[in-house]
């Protein structure tokens, strides 16, 4: 459970960081405001953080509901565009000195 939490987190702040942030400070804020009584910080808080589900909610309905299908990238082509090169041979005879 301990090492689920932080991966949870770290990805989720790379995904969407704004709205990660207004959550982050929403939950701070009606933590605050509830363990205060101060009934406004605490509202205040909880509103922010429905902001940010719901703008949340919103990003995912108007993302196209269809997989994307991988790009496949080659490096090098298919057959090569330079002519082969020749066949190099090796003459046995003995060097003159």
């Amino acid at each position: 459970m301990n090492a689920v939490l932080p991966r949870f987190l770290k990805s989720a702040y790379r995904k969407e960081p704004i709205i990660s942030i207004l959550v982050t400070m929403g939950i701070v804020d009606a933590l605050i405001g509830g363990l205060d009584d101060s009934w406004s910080l605490f509202a205040f808080g909880l509103g922010t953080t429905g902001v940010a589900l719901g703008l949340k909610l919103w990003q995912m309905q108007q993302r196209p509901s269809f997989p994307e299908e991988p790009v496949v990238q080659h490096y090098l082509p298919s057959q090569s565009s330079s002519p082969p090169l020749p066949i190099m041979t090796v003459s046995k005879r003995k060097p003159r000195h």
